[in-house]
């Protein structure tokens, strides 16, 4: 039988159980797919959860054509985290990973993005941008004038990783009004190699697409990746500011272009 032709909506989780669908497909993602843990994660319901979930916002993909049950229809998360809600609980999450104090010394208005995945079936696709212009009207709505969020590499192992991570540094490291640094405990240099040595297009080959889409869209990372070995992955932070957007990106990011 031949799948119909999904059928998107794009809004925020309307109560545990649509939190819990996007908590299934992390765990399907994250931990399933590339290895990650935590303590907090269920393996028993198979989600992937942590203590920061009831005070994001959770922005979801829906295909409505595959049912009324979230635990199937929803296909991609997006995980919130707005300034005012991070006063109210504290801190950001990736304050676990990154010092952001020139960013919150800023005077803008800051949102974090996290946890961000698509179901297999729907990478390639249009999925991420119908995911991509819920988040512009999020921004819109809220008037947000950074972005930010750590963007995974799979595996833990920096020599591995040196070129894809050379060339972030080298070429895309943020201005330093916005360059938030990793923690000292888990610093991972990334200017591994010499900007000379370095194969460009081999280099960006190696680099996973959501972080090729932000650099895209005028994305920049911080000083250092944080090796998180409990999630298996090495982190970068993503930072953009949404007032720097070229006229042609501003049109890619608010839906109003081909991508």
């Amino acid at each position: 039988m031949e799948r119909n032709d999904p059928q998107f909506v794009v809004r925020l989780a309307a109560g545990m159980s649509e939190i819990r669908a996007a908590q299934r497909l992390r765990y399907r993602v994250f931990v399933e797919e590339l290895g990650g843990d935590g303590p907090l994660v269920d393996h028993g319901a198979r989600l992937e959860q942590d203590r920061f979930d009831p005070d994001f916002d959770h922005l979801l993909l829906i295909d409505e054509t595959r049912g009324p049950d979230p635990m199937d229809s929803v296909v991609g998360v997006y995980r919130l985290l707005r300034d005012d809600q991070a006063a109210r609980l504290g801190r950001f999450y990736s304050e676990d990973e990154y010092d952001l104090s020139v960013l919150k010394t800023s005077g803008r208005r800051l949102m974090e993005l996290g946890r961000s995945c698509l179901d297999t079936t729907y990478r390639g696709g249009p999925g991420m941008y119908h995911l991509w212009q819920g988040l512009a009207r999020y921004v819109a709505e809220h008037r947000i004038g950074i972005l930010f969020g750590v963007a995974s590499f799979h595996g833990t192992d920096p020599g591995a990783l040196a070129s894809p991570l050379s060339l972030l540094h080298h070429r895309h490291l943020a201005p330093e009004h916005l360059r938030v640094r990793a923690l000292p405990d888990h610093f991972q240099r990334m200017d591994l190699l010499p900007e000379d040595a370095l194969d460009r297009r081999r280099a960006m080959l190696q680099v996973p697409a959501l972080i090729k889409a932000y650099l895209r869209l005028g994305g920049a990372v911080g000083e250092g990746a944080y090796v998180d070995r409990e999630f298996n992955t090495t982190d970068v932070c993503l930072v953009m500011d949404t007032e720097r957007l070229s006229k042609i990106r501003r049109s890619i990011y608010a839906g109003r272009a081909e991508v």
